[in-house]
């Protein structure tokens, strides 16, 4: 699914105004009548006070659409219009007065906190007063305002997008932002929904088709949403006479005294996601461990408590490297005298990218389309700090061209990274943030370059199986019980989940 701009989602609703012969007007009329039924569906009829705020653009149009349809099927409902400028879209016009016709209340004009209605916490508030072309901080009063509906605590349904959002930037004031309980978006996600800083104003988002022009859409994008329909056509079917061989043989290299726990998971991750062989590279304290642990996997040892010399006697599929491997000085020139032997495809994680972030000119030996799986503290240490959540993409962005690899920014919502492409993953869930979670991630992204997945293909499908094994665990433990063990333990579900056909008596939304 497709992730478009504001610019592109303006023009995408002029392409279909073209293509249908139909005015803007009649558009908004059909949007605006989707968000309706959805909120007609589930109230019913019930007889819950209603408020609905409305700008004086074309988000407002959208809610005075909404307002009449409401009062046409007997809510009760008041409406107001936030005028925060002199100026009006000649859709808000056209609906303002539409709505005047067959109500003897005409809406409610707020131009200061003096006019601020009470809303108790049992009422609904429909949020319609910016949309997608916000451009400019709030006034004041229309801060205070959006204060005024977070505190009352009331179900707030956002209409597009909560208002005080940006499209394409973090909003000015944290405060000044509506906490929607629903957001129902027109025709495709927008980015700001799964972003750290800016998602945490939507606790759910419902993406209602408004007959958007396809083919346009299929054009554009600043993004793109990954989910099951996504990966399937990623997915390498396997064959009648395939042998293990055929599925490469990749290494996990690190661990040191006390943290071989990570190259354990790395290495039954890898197996379990499909890798034909799997050796493990780790210090001689590790050996015992590992082979008492992981039966199906190889060893090699190093002969100390940490790696001080990394050397291969076979060509491996893939390469995991960084897993709980220490910062030792001798540990940094053996990961960097490795950098230059290697030309196998590479996963980097953990304590490989800290050691980058300290030797920048350790990069130029990594190779072509090379995969980094930072967290954020990792991410900060190799591109610096970044003033918000956008900032931090396009330092990504220019990270990933100028080294000419792939960056997996891990958080909810992971975002794959190569050069101007990104890729936003749907799976997964807070159960995940806990201790051996990326260790895992990084074992199923070797185990699927093992198996031939370019390394593009293998980001993107390995973040999937991932956040899924994890979506699959939590339905069985619940958040707080997850380990990452268990991750491993499903993620043969998460593929079988990638052919499960959706439940009939279930449709989806």
């Amino acid at each position: 699914m497709k992730i478009l701009s504001a610019q592109q989602m303006r023009m995408a609703d002029k392409a279909t105004i073209k293509s249908e012969k139909i005015s803007s007007l009649e558009l908004m009329e059909r949007a605006a009548t989707k968000v309706f039924e959805l909120l007609h569906n589930r109230l019913q009829g019930a007889p819950i006070p209603i408020h609905v705020f409305c700008g004086i653009g074309n988000n407002g149009g959208d809610g005075l659409v909404i307002s009449r349809l409401l009062v046409e099927y007997g809510y009760k409902i008041q409406t107001y219009i936030v005028n925060f400028s002199d100026t009006r879209s000649k859709d808000f016009l056209a609906n303002y007065d539409h709505l005047k016709g067959i109500t003897n209340e005409w809406p409610v004009q707020l131009k200061s906190e003096v006019d601020f209605p009470v809303i108790q916490q049992k009422d609904i508030v429909i949020d319609a007063i910016f949309g997608i072309g916000l451009s400019r901080p709030l006034m004041p009063w229309v801060v205070s305002l959006i204060k005024h509906i977070n505190n009352s605590r009331c179900f707030t349904l956002s209409v597009d997008i909560p208002s005080g959002l940006y499209s394409d930037k973090a909003p000015d004031d944290p405060e000044g932002v509506v906490f929607a309980d629903v957001t129902i978006t027109f025709q495709l996600p927008k980015l700001v929904f799964f972003l750290p800083q800016t998602g945490i104003y939507s606790k759910e988002v419902e993406v209602i088709d408004i007959g958007l022009n396809r083919q346009f859409l299929q054009n554009q994008g600043i993004a793109e949403l990954i989910g099951k329909h996504e990966v399937l056509p990623l997915y390498r079917s396997r064959h009648k006479f395939d042998h293990k061989g055929t599925y490469g043989h990749c290494i996990l290299i690190g661990g040191s005294y006390g943290k071989i726990g990570s190259v354990v998971l790395a290495s039954k991750a890898a197996l379990k996601t499909g890798a034909g062989l799997a050796t493990a590279y780790v210090p001689e304290c590790g050996y015992d461990i590992l082979q008492t642990a992981i039966p199906e996997a190889m060893v090699v040892t190093d002969d100390d408590d940490e790696l001080a010399e990394i050397t291969l006697d076979f060509e491996p599929s893939s390469v995991g490297i960084g897993i709980g491997l220490g910062t030792s000085s001798k540990t940094i020139k053996a990961f960097g005298e490795f950098l230059k032997e290697n030309n196998a495809p590479l996963v980097i994680d953990a304590d490989g990218i800290n050691i980058l972030a300290k030797h920048p000119e350790f990069l130029e030996s990594i190779p072509s389309e090379t995969i980094l799986t930072p967290h954020p503290k990792e991410l900060e240490r190799l591109i610096g700090k970044w003033k918000d959540d956008f900032d931090k993409l396009d330092k990504v962005r220019e990270f990933s061209k100028k080294q000419d690899c792939i960056i997996v920014i891990k958080g909810a919502n992971s975002i794959t990274v190569f050069k101007d492409q990104l890729y936003v993953n749907n799976t997964g869930n807070p159960g995940m943030a806990t201790a051996g979670s990326g260790d895992v991630l990084t074992g199923i992204i070797t185990g699927l370059l093992s198996q031939g997945y370019s390394p593009l293909h293998a980001s993107i499908f390995g973040v999937y199986l991932h956040g899924s094994a994890g979506d699959i665990t939590t339905q069985n433990f619940g958040f707080e019980a997850v380990l990452a063990s268990d991750i491993i333990s499903n993620i043969g579900a998460a593929y079988l989940e990638l052919f499960k056909k959706p439940d009939a008596a279930k449709p989806k939304s």
